[in-house]
């Protein structure tokens, strides 16, 4: 059984950057998609960005392109979700989740929370203006 803990989250001014972890223990994540999402206060939870385990490719909503990056460091079972250029709006808990083994998100980018069998506790961002 595999565990995801977040961490990274705080508070910070529009503009300013922040690094999310996604530690796992348990389980490798080297051949599991990750994704990560997030839930605002009064909003349904939403698709951020994923990362397939076979070629590391990311995937975005469009809200964060440009400005998120989705990385993997196999070596130390983590995943990192870079966030430059914060906006009010990315005001949320972020989540991560971990999809089954040898899933296959190259085409798709697996951008639905049925996509994903494990998920964090959270680690809340909240960006000021």
């Amino acid at each position: 059984q595999i565990q995801l803990v977040e961490s990274g989250g705080g508070l910070v001014q529009a503009g300013e950057s922040l690094r999310l972890s996604c530690a796992a223990s348990g389980a490798t994540l080297s051949r599991r998609v990750v994704g990560w999402f997030r839930q605002a206060p009064g909003k349904e939870r939403e698709f951020v960005a994923s990362i397939t385990w076979r070629a590391a490719t990311g995937f975005y909503a469009d809200s964060v392109k440009g400005r998120f990056t989705v990385s993997r460091d196999n070596a130390k079972n983590t995943v990192y979700l870079q966030m430059n250029s914060l906006e009010p709006e990315d005001l949320a808990v972020y989540y991560c989740a971990a999809s089954e083994l040898y899933k296959d998100c190259s085409d798709s980018g697996c951008y639905d929370g049925w996509s994903y069998d494990y998920w964090g506790q959270g680690t809340q961002v909240t960006v000021s203006s």
